[in-house]
């Protein structure tokens, strides 16, 4: 069963008298335990699309679903609070804090259930991202790239969510960082059964998600399923 779905998405922006659409007639849909990777040129609308299904911004007109119930119904704050999880290229961690604390703070704005003592959940978390305790003990400004972005997905993750949603999240890291981090998404997939979802511009990420979407700058939408093609070139819709 379907944990996401979007039917028939438009968005635009209005620019004087003018109309310039971004997304039009965009359809797509995400299931637990696959990690799904965006593609598309600068400008396709990759951010957008993720900024609608993430519930930071509202389409013009189409629908978004959560186990099939309209997140409008839901209310946007209470689905960016209780059913999904970002994490941004920039981190976006509280910077005066340690990454323990940054996980305690995600945890206290949560509705969903949490068993166990919160700062042991935290430090558990953050050991299963890479994250000992020392570590997780330092403002995050004494931290690395690697190191910040990997306690952005601990934060993410100590919601309880099903949906991982991620906005270019190795975009700031070196090639062996990066690879650290596409593992654990795999990883969050794969073995504990969340929905990944990716917006990259990076190929070579893509080709290790289960399910690549393409954007298309012309059509502004998802390309037709097609078998994968032996070129660099991934022009089309399909699933690894």
């Amino acid at each position: 069963m379907n944990i996401l779905e979007v039917k028939d998405l438009l968005y635009y922006y209005q620019d004087g008298s003018k109309k310039r659409i971004i997304l039009e007639g965009v359809n797509a849909s995400f299931e637990r335990g696959k990690f799904y990777t965006i593609l598309g040129e600068s400008g396709s609308g990759k951010t957008t699309f993720l900024s609608l299904i993430s519930a930071l911004d509202a389409p013009k007109e189409g629908v978004i679903l959560y186990e099939g119930k309209d997140i409008r119904e839901i209310g946007y704050e209470r689905y960016r609070r209780n059913m999904i999880a970002i994490v941004f290229q920039n981190y976006n961690l509280v910077q005066y804090m340690t990454a323990v604390e940054n996980v305690l703070v995600a945890m206290g704005i949560t509705e969903n259930r949490i068993e166990g003592d919160y700062k042991e959940v935290a430090y558990g978390l953050l050991e299963k991202v890479g994250i000992d305790r020392q570590t997780a003990n330092r403002r995050v400004t004494r931290l690395s790239g690697g190191e910040q972005q990997r306690t952005a997905i601990a934060r993410a993750l100590s919601t309880n969510v099903d949906i991982i949603m991620a906005d270019e999240p190795t975009g700031n890291l070196d090639h062996d960082t990066s690879e650290g981090i596409i593992e654990l998404f795999m990883n969050l997939a794969h073995k504990m059964n969340k929905c990944v979802i990716m917006v990259t511009h990076d190929l070579n990420i893509a080709e290790k998600s289960d399910v690549i979407l393409r954007l298309d700058s012309h059509t502004k939408r998802f390309e037709e399923n097609r078998p994968k093609k032996n070129t660099a070139e991934f022009d089309v819709f399909y699933s690894v």
